[in-house]
């Protein structure tokens, strides 16, 4: 039987902000409103080496960092959109600043991660 699409899930309006790089707001169908930034985006990448890592992280077991007094953390940009392009109706494609270009945005994925809470009780709870 084929899956029916959650019409909830269908942007109306979707900007990418690669210029300012204040990351990406969508407009759903239902009203909803969703700002998205560029770090969350990463971290949510859905690319099968991303999900790898995840699931390599969330296995591993919690192991305290050593406590080094005199070295400084180094310093890392915050991560910012290259580019992004539209993959047909369905999904966004992002070229991340750190090089990263393979993960593939559905917009059935991107309602899905939305950060909101609301969003986190319709779609989030309901998939686990």
């Amino acid at each position: 039987m084929p899956q029916t699409l959650d019409a909830r899930k269908k942007p109306s309006s979707v900007k990418v902000n690669v210029s300012t790089g204040e990351g990406m707001d969508v407009v759903w169908s239902d009203g909803h409103r969703s700002h998205y930034d560029f770090p969350y985006l990463r971290d949510e990448c859905p690319c099968a080496t991303c999900e790898d890592q995840h699931r390599k992280k969330a296995a591993a077991p919690v192991q305290a960092q050593p406590v080094i007094g005199s070295v400084l953390p180094m310093f890392t940009p915050k991560i910012k959109a290259r580019a992004a392009k539209s993959l047909g109706n369905y999904a966004l494609q992002i070229e991340f600043t750190d090089g990263h270009s393979t993960g593939i945005y559905s917009y059935d994925y991107l309602r899905t991660i939305c950060p909101c809470d609301e969003c986190a009780r319709d779609f989030r709870s309901a998939a686990r």
